[in-house]
């Protein structure tokens, strides 16, 4: 597994700095916002496990911070701590009914803190709303959205997975299989950024395989954008003599070698234009087969 990535956000830099140092030590990831809106950028730009949030900030507050990420389809998943000096009772509420996970209050002894953050995490995990690779939704989360969207019109589910995902994490081993899954995950999110809508939904369905849920109009070009750029950008995960030959050389079943191709990514399109679904698993099957048709005959890069 990943590093946990944390984002911390927090107006007083000797605070910020000490719980970058601190969570640092502990093997997570950390980035510190010192505003609200740099915060809102940041997690727009890379999906941390877990926000740890002031509510004190000196553009907006914390409040509208939770808010805004509590109404964005792309970030309403992700575990909140509120961080604050108050001790009232109606403050704790507040933050509780925007959908905050917890908080506590300065000055807070850091070991409290360190165990609300990992609890968090767990439950997100445990609970299937989150994949602890690439922080994006999972399970539960992708099954609501499938509920959703299969009462209404105006969507395209794409299934997309990365082809000879295994291969490549037997030779390069699962760190590096799982630098694919997180760089897969942040290209999926500039591509949808770029091209998709505010509300597009993406979820990480398990091992090498991504969904999106966006406009019908959008699918199109959003699947174009995004074969095309992990085609030419996951190359930057295989090393030079690997690069300059084309190919990997994996151990087979029969105990010898096979020459396998880069990775690629295989991706399908359905929408309720083309099809009629009587049930959320008619959408992923349907989904699952389009992809598969995409899929490079063995041997073939492209």
């Amino acid at each position: 597994m990943g590093k946990s990535r944390l984002l911390v956000v927090e107006d007083d830099l000797d605070i910020g700095n000490m719980l970058k140092i601190y969570f640092s030590g502990l093997g997570f990831d950390v980035d510190v916002a010192v505003r609200g809106s740099d915060a809102l950028e940041k997690t727009k730009q890379v999906l941390p496990h877990l926000i740890v949030l002031d509510i004190m900030l000196p553009d907006i507050d914390g409040y509208e911070v939770c808010r805004n990420l509590r109404t964005n389809m792309r970030t309403s998943h992700i575990p909140v701590i509120f961080l604050t000096q108050k001790d009232e009772r109606s403050d704790k509420l507040q933050g509780l009914e925007l959908g905050a996970d917890d908080y506590i209050t300065k000055p807070f002894d850091i070991e409290e803190l360190k165990l609300r953050v990992q609890g968090a995490i767990r439950r997100a995990e445990r609970e299937s709303l989150t994949d602890p690779r690439s922080g994006l939704p999972a399970g539960r989360l992708i099954e609501e959205q499938l509920r959703r969207i299969i009462r209404e019109q105006d969507w395209a589910l794409i299934d997309a997975r990365v082809n000879h995902f295994e291969p490549f994490k037997d030779v390069y081993g699962f760190v590096a299989g799982d630098d694919v899954l997180r760089f897969t995950a942040m290209l999926i999110g500039e591509v949808v950024d770029e091209l998709g809508t505010a509300s597009d939904f993406i979820g990480h369905a398990g091992g090498d395989n991504f969904i999106i849920i966006t406009k019908a109009e959008k699918a199109a070009a959003i699947r174009e954008r995004l074969k095309a750029r992990f085609n030419e950008e996951v190359q930057t995960h295989y090393n030079f003599m690997d690069r300059q030959q084309g190919f990997i050389t994996a151990p087979a079943a029969d105990g010898t070698t096979t020459k396998v191709p880069f990775m690629t990514l295989s991706v399908g399109v359905v929408s309720p234009l083309e099809h009629s679904f009587a049930d959320i698993r008619e959408i992923t099957e349907l989904a699952a087969e389009a992809r598969r048709q995409d899929t490079p005959p063995a041997g073939k890069t492209g």
